[in-house]
């Protein structure tokens, strides 16, 4: 019975090990999403594996030559217990997919918590009891609030449990 199993890559190797396993006849399934790239004072988003150095490898252990995942250009190796590849429990990958967007990238964007320029409270931490605006969601669960202090506008990213709404 043909079941999805992980194989760890080498470092960035991600894109050669799917190549490689397509090539030699596997399904290999390789989820990305949208990552915010900053560098030299730019900033822009690129396609970032969900799963860094590891790829997903659909194949039935009874059938396959699935040994010879081990030794495909850009996989460290198969994920194994003993002498036999661990299957992913049933429906992980299915969970995965439906939340592919169009574009074929996982979608993780979490709404919001507030409006661009509502005002919010930041509840802990040494700033706790100031009050700011919410400016965005950054992509690591991280929201960015702009303070006032000492007359200066300031910029801060704090933890999301780290801000409520203002009343």
């Amino acid at each position: 019975m043909t079941r999805w199993y992980v194989a760890q890559t080498h470092a960035k190797g991600e894109h050669k090990a799917l190549f490689n396993l397509n090539r030699q006849g596997f399904t290999a399934y390789l989820p990305q999403y949208r990552k915010r790239r900053r560098h030299a004072r730019r900033t822009d988003w690129i396609k970032a594996p969900l799963f860094p150095r590891y790829i997903f490898v659909a194949f039935d252990p009874q059938r396959a030559r699935w040994r010879s995942i081990g030794s495909t250009i850009g996989i460290a190796h198969l994920v194994c217990a003993s002498d036999r590849p661990l299957a992913l429990p049933d429906g992980v990958i299915d969970d995965i997919r439906a939340r592919e967007a169009e574009d074929g990238l996982v979608d993780l964007a979490e709404p919001a918590p507030f409006e661009k320029g509502e005002a919010v409270r930041v509840t802990a931490g040494p700033l706790a009891n100031l009050i700011g605006f919410f400016e965005e969601m950054t992509d690591s669960e991280r929201v960015t609030v702009l303070l006032d202090m000492l007359g200066r506008p300031l910029r801060v990213r704090l933890r999301t449990e780290q801000v409520a709404a203002y009343a």
